[in-house]
C-alpha cells in the first residue's frame, strides 16, 4: 500500500507545489510548511527542490533572492504567468479525474447509481 501512496503523492507534487505558490510568493522551507501543514500531502526538501529548479528552468516560476535572518540568502518563488496557465491546467485535468474515479466510486456493482 505505501508504494501506491507514494506514487500517488509524486503523480500530484507538481500541483501541489503550483498550487501553494498559488497562495503566493514563499521561499523553500516555508514553501514546505504551507504543504505539509495539510495531512496527506507531506513531501521533503529533496523532492521540493529539485521540482523547484525545473520549474525556474521551464520559466514556470521565477526566483529573487532576499537576504536572510541567519544564514545564506533566501530564494523566493513566485508563480508566472505560464506557471498559473499550467497550474490551471493541471487542476482542471485533476478536478476531472477526481469527478470520474468519485463516479466510479459511488456506482453499484450492477452498474446503477445506488439509490
Amino acid at each position: 500500500m505505501s508504494a501506491w501512496v507514494s506514487q500517488l503523492r509524486k503523480g500530484l507534487t507538481e500541483l501541489v507545489v503550483l498550487g501553494a505558490l498559488g497562495q503566493g510568493e514563499a521561499y523553500g522551507y516555508q514553501l514546505l510548511q504551507r504543504i505539509n501543514r495539510i495531512d496527506g500531502l507531506a513531501l521533503t526538501e529533496s523532492t521540493v527542490y529539485p521540482l523547484l529548479a525545473r520549474l525556474k528552468r521551464e520559466q514556470l516560476v521565477s526566483v529573487r533572492a532576499a537576504a536572510s535572518p541567519a544564514g545564506p540568502p533566501r530564494r523566493y518563488y513566485t508563480l508566472t504567468a505560464a506557471g498559473r496557465r499550467r497550474f490551471d491546467e493541471m487542476l482542471g485535468q485533476w478536478q476531472t479525474v477526481a469527478t470520474a474515479v468519485d463516479h466510479l466510486l459511488k456506482e453499484s456493482p450492477d452498474g446503477q447509481k445506488p439509490a
